[in-house]
């Protein structure tokens, strides 16, 4: 029997801003922003936190907001992935992270769709390999086949910590690949939480902007509009492994 789930790992132990996903813009945690705009793709969401006891209160926020939630390695996240599309029984599988809160449950949806309709467990479906949307908006769609292949071969350590270099980089040399991409190129934009000037950015758009309700498309109209916005967190430097992260 098919099972899609959205499955978005989350941790308070971020190297670069500690605790991010729990800080707050308009008086709400950035994980707020976060789940309510992946329950608009109409899909079961899943939280994949880690086991350390720093992640109690990620446990605890899932509980409070009925989020079935699994809790694994903090350094092997890919076996957390593989676990918690096991104990859920996910047979396709979207990722993402939680320091996304403007991500779009709405595009997300449309290509879950499209992946389904393909019927090809084989399929890795992505706006991140050709990257023509924000830094921030990013999502892979998978089977639990590839998930499961990438489980038992996987070696390095980096493709452990980052879930999906095994699948995305074909080292089986029998992935498919699908491009959810826009007809121009909005890549240039971050609306990630990594850093403090990220925060700045977001508090700005969420508080003065009201961009908690904006689609993919309204977002990048309110950037365009704003390169005063965009200059806020425009010369940092995304961690390696990009959206693999």
């Amino acid at each position: 029997m098919k099972k899609v789930g959205i499955i978005t790992q989350a941790r308070m132990g971020s190297t670069r801003l500690p605790g991010k996903v729990l800080l707050t813009a308009g008086g709400q945690a950035i994980l707020d922003y976060h789940v309510r705009r992946l329950r608009a793709s109409g899909l079961p969401l899943y939280l994949a936190t880690t086991t350390l006891p720093e992640d109690d209160v990620l446990a605890d926020y899932a509980l409070r907001h009925g989020l079935p939630c699994f809790r694994g390695s903090s350094d092997d996240v890919l076996s957390r992935y593989a676990a918690t599309a096991l104990h859920y029984g996910l047979t396709t599988i979207v990722r993402v992270t939680s320091d996304c809160p403007l991500i779009d449950g709405e595009l997300i949806g449309r290509a879950v769709a499209d992946y389904e309709r393909a019927a090809n467990p084989r399929l890795y479906l992505s706006n991140g390999l050709v990257r023509t949307y924000p830094r921030g908006l990013d999502f892979e769609v998978f089977s639990g086949e590839l998930l499961a292949e990438a489980q038992a071969h996987a070696t390095s350590t980096s493709d452990r910590e980052h879930v999906t270099p095994y699948i995305h980089q074909n080292r089986s040399g029998r992935v498919e690949f699908g491009h959810v991409t826009r007809p121009t190129d909005a890549s240039r934009f971050r609306v990630t939480l990594d850093t403090p000037p990220d925060l700045e950015l977001l508090r700005r758009l969420l508080e003065e902007h009201r961009a908690a309700d904006f689609s993919a498309e309204q977002l990048i109209v309110l950037l365009e509009a704003h390169p005063e916005l965009v200059a806020i967190n425009a010369e940092i430097e995304q961690q390696k492994y990009d959206f693999t992260r």
